[in-house]
């Protein structure tokens, strides 16, 4: 169990998004004397602003953290998100109050890569229609309708060329894949060897035969594959994205599934979850033989899980003992940040 010595012997912990179990979290908090309030994924803002008003540490992982809910916390000492993405967090009035925010960039690097791939295997080898019918009729014969593609030789677009990005790109490699990539925040010197660089979507879409998504979601990258972007790849190009459902065009990509202009997707992410079988924007894709929907489980390995949790409990330690807490992202959001952090990279 993590190291909790020296702080605290009574302190409140606010954790959202209980549906993610995070045991040996909640038990060593407990266990160092502090109070854990654990809240479901929909919690209304009321709640949770009432909720934190004492509270020494948020805990979040999917539910939105705005400024209002911040405003109400008067002696909260940080924002940690068990997890990547900071965009449902108002980090701008966390920064105003002084409250540290950290997430935990490096927990599922390879985790979350080895997840898409699986997606884009799965696509390309046609995995859901066959499996489907050999549950339905038992044993399928190599008809023209069950044809899928080889790897290699092949070519993958990444869409950010970052941890993740650079992973997959590895195992893409593996299997002879061709490598292009788009990430304008990446300069020349620092990239990786034995991957194309594109100096826009616009070059690299149209010469992709998969394009798989590995960048954060913020305000420049919000839809950043739309409609347009959608028509630059070949019809039978697959996407798969592991990332936020929000840089895609959702709505746009139902539309291009449905006419029959890309060959599949594989999604693990979503700009509304949970995703639902009805009354979804996305409740149509479930019907679509060439699309796998995965429930934004790519990060959730044991291994991923144990590093997981042994990185927030860290975090939380230093913000109770009153030490800055570690931040080891490079997202420029969370570098912003003045006071209560030290940076480490």
């Amino acid at each position: 169990m993590m190291n909790l010595d020296g702080v605290p012997r009574a302190f409140k912990v606010v954790r959202t998004d209980r549906e993610l179990e995070m045991g040996r979290v909640d038990e060593a908090l407990r266990a160092a004397g502090g109070q854990v309030v654990l809240l479901p994924d929909g919690t209304p803002e009321t709640v949770l602003a009432r909720e934190v008003a004492d509270a020494d540490l948020l805990l979040m992982c999917y539910a939105r953290i705005s400024a209002d809910v911040i405003a109400a916390a008067t002696r909260l000492r940080a924002i940690v998100k068990y997890g990547v993405g900071i965009d449902a967090i108002d980090i701008d009035a966390a920064r105003r109050r002084g409250i540290p925010v950290v997430n935990v960039p490096a927990y599922a690097e390879e985790t979350v890569a080895e997840g898409a791939f699986m997606l884009l295997m799965a696509l390309l080898k046609r995995v859901k229609p066959i499996q489907q019918a050999m549950q339905g009729e038992g044993w399928i014969w190599p008809e023209a309708r069950w044809l899928a593609h080889d790897l290699a030789g092949r070519t993958l677009g990444l869409v950010g060329c970052g941890r993740i990005g650079r992973s997959m790109a590895r195992m893409a490699a593996g299997f002879r894949m061709r490598v292009l990539a788009f990430d304008p925040h990446v300069p020349p010197e620092g990239w990786p060897t034995g991957v194309e660089r594109c100096e826009s979507l616009a070059a690299m879409l149209p010469r992709c035969d998969a394009v798989s998504v590995h960048c954060v979601l913020n305000a420049q990258t919000r839809h950043l594959l739309g409609a347009r972007e959608l028509a630059w790849l070949p019809p039978a190009a697959v996407l798969v994205n592991v990332s936020r459902g929000e840089i895609v065009d959702e709505a746009a990509l139902v539309q291009a599934l449905q006419a029959g202009r890309l060959g599949g997707a594989g999604l693990d992410v979503y700009g509304q979850e949970p995703l639902a079988r009805s009354g979804h924007p996305l409740s149509p894709l479930y019907e679509m033989g060439n699309v796998i929907l995965w429930p934004h489980l790519t990060f959730y390995t044991h291994e991923a899980m144990r590093r997981l949790e042994d990185e927030t409990l860290a975090r939380c330690a230093e913000a109770l003992r009153g030490e800055p807490v570690t931040v080891h992202s490079g997202d420029p959001r969370l570098r912003a940040q003045t006071q209560g952090v030290r940076f480490v990279d």
